[in-house]
């Protein structure tokens, strides 16, 4: 029997990561042994303290999907953020909180969308709807994708379902959320031993409008200053992308997750970013308060102000 490929995006934060695992852990309960979580990039220093909190393996690196593969896909569904191959893939199901775009399938499937912050919160409506009891792991691992996604709870993505989940969460993983949540995103804060192009590929999605191509990274920071330190250096890997990538715009966040706040770095068609966020750029460069929701403030704005 061949397996069912569970993952999420290219270039996969830890929500992606950790909704695969546990996607994988309710398929088998319901019956599905031969499902099996999947990764489309490298893990990120949040991610791995994770992982090395609950001693759990990461998921297996997944290069491209094999033609008729039936896959399961996690916090996505636009083709171009997903695994190469996947437009001749049989999907089964897709659990995401993102905008619906550029998705289409030849044949019914299960498709469960929600506007909450993370994707860990619409599986533990699905555990709930299913009577599916989580053991400690599998809470924590969903508690952990909730405080990624949402900063700990104080991302504007953040709706009462998160909140409801986070704490009926940490009481089945026994877990303090506030001090656990603020060690790990301080461990994917730490980007000292990430070259530029690596630090824009961290966690950053592809995106067309209206036949602009753009893009949009981020990184969390405890100092936005220290990232700022190599700003000529990420500019020319940000460049060195676009070219690559043939893109109009590109958008680099560099997210202060103490301050709740973004300095973004744009190159390309910059006029579609200072409309988008009501500035102007000095140098590349932007600071914008309250700014740290690219799926709410900031794709929505691009997309708007591209027309």
């Amino acid at each position: 029997m061949k397996e069912i490929y569970i993952f999420g995006h290219k270039n996969p934060d830890t929500d992606s990561i950790l909704s695969s695992l546990v996607l994988e852990a309710i398929e088998k309960t319901m019956g599905v042994k031969n499902a099996k979580a999947y990764r489309l990039g490298e893990i990120n220093k949040e991610t791995k303290y994770v992982l090395d909190y609950f001693g759990i393996k990461a998921p297996e690196f997944l290069e491209e999907v094999d033609e008729g593969r039936e896959v399961m896909l996690v916090d996505h569904n636009e083709f171009a953020q997903s695994a190469d191959g996947i437009e001749n893939a049989k999907i089964l199901r897709v659990v995401d909180h993102h905008k619906i775009a550029n998705f289409e399938t030849n044949e019914p499937i299960f498709f469960l969308s929600m506007p909450v912050g993370s994707t860990a919160t619409i599986l533990r409506e699905m555990c709930k709807v299913s009577g599916i009891r989580m053991d400690k792991i599998t809470a924590g691992l969903m508690l952990s994708a909730i405080i990624s996604d949402t900063l700990l709870l104080k991302s504007p993505t953040t709706t009462d379902k998160d909140r409801e989940a986070a704490e009926e969460l940490s009481k089945l993983a026994e877990i303090d959320i506030n001090e656990y949540g603020l060690n790990m995103l301080k461990a994917g804060a730490d980007l000292s031993e990430y070259s530029p192009m690596q630090l824009i590929n961290l966690d950053s999605k592809p995106y067309s409008t209206n036949g602009v191509k753009y893009q949009v990274a981020q990184v969390n920071t405890v100092s936005i200053e220290d990232v700022l330190k190599d700003k000529e250096a990420i500019e020319n890997a940000i460049n060195e992308y676009i070219n690559e990538k043939n893109l109009d715009l590109f958008v680099f966040m560099i997210t202060d997750i103490i301050e709740n706040n973004s300095q973004i770095i744009v190159l390309g068609k910059q006029e579609i970013a200072e409309r988008a966020f009501d500035i102007k750029l000095e140098n590349n460069m932007a600071f914008v308060n309250g700014l740290v929701s690219r799926k709410k403030q900031v794709v929505p704005a691009i997309d708007k102000a591209i027309g």
